[in-house]
């Protein structure tokens, strides 16, 4: 009996030590998260002057809102905390939103933003940058979803446009019925803009199961991308703050 009870003992140490480990890191993560989100609104709020008076408006409004709907039903100070703490979340929302917008105004126009924020994507979106580019750093980038195969441009239009009729002939010998949407990233007519890239997509029709989109990734991976020349940046400082968007959202 003492020497089963041995291997009981000596196993509980480790178990015990890997549950303390997880416990500091979880720990740490944490800790990182609020200082990224603490240096994002320190760049935000220095950029953006009216960052400070919108949330605390929102928090003002949100609590006066709920204390008014309490003082209806005479339970005003029991609702207060829900007020208060619907104001905050909702300070939070905008201070997320309007760090996004700000850091897609920086981004647009700059080389390499499209394909920045395709990879910002969240959901079943299988992205592979640069498939068809020009030295002059126009690119062609694909996306596999619900929708189907979408490709995407940026750049000067009189150059993409040869671009994307190319690399959407490769792609449907490849892939057959599958449905192919084309968009060019810009500010004109026909076009859409980077800020609604994202949301562009979102909208398209499913059209496709996801045992399909493995089928069409597999087979366009077999093709062989030839990788355009796309640039490291200079995107602005907020462009790779996606975890911080993510955990402002999450909070």
């Amino acid at each position: 009996m003492a020497a089963q009870s041995q291997p009981s003992k000596a196993r509980a140490k480790p178990d015990k030590a890997a549950r303390k480990e997880a416990k500091l890191l979880k720990r740490a993560e944490s800790k990182q998260r609020r200082r990224q989100i603490f240096q994002a609104f320190n760049m935000q709020r220095k950029q953006d002057k009216a960052l400070i008076p919108i949330m605390v408006g929102a928090l003002l409004l949100c609590t006066a809102v709920v204390f008014g709907i309490g003082l209806i039903f005479h339970m005003q100070w029991m609702v207060l905390p829900l007020g208060v703490a619907l104001g905050v979340l909702a300070a939070i929302f905008l201070f997320g939103r309007r760090m996004q917008r700000s850091v897609y105004g920086q981004a647009e126009g700059q080389p390499g933003a499209a394909g920045w924020a395709l990879d910002n994507m969240r959901g079943q979106w299988r992205v592979t940058q640069g498939v068809a580019g020009t030295t002059h750093l126009d690119a062609v980038h694909r996306v596999i979803g619900r929708p189907g195969v979408v490709l995407i441009a940026e750049g000067a239009p009189h150059r993409t446009k040869g671009l994307l009729a190319q690399e959407k002939k490769r792609t449907a010998r490849l892939i057959g019925n599958i449905p192919i949407y084309d968009v060019q990233v810009g500010n004109d007519e026909g076009q859409v803009p980077l800020r609604k890239l994202q949301a562009h997509l979102t909208k398209l029709p499913r059209n496709i199961t996801a045992k399909q989109m493995d089928i069409v990734e597999s087979r366009l991976t077999a093709l062989g991308a030839r990788t355009a020349a796309l640039p490291k940046g200079p995107l602005p400082p907020g462009a790779k703050m996606r975890s911080v968007q993510r955990s402002v959202r999450r909070r």
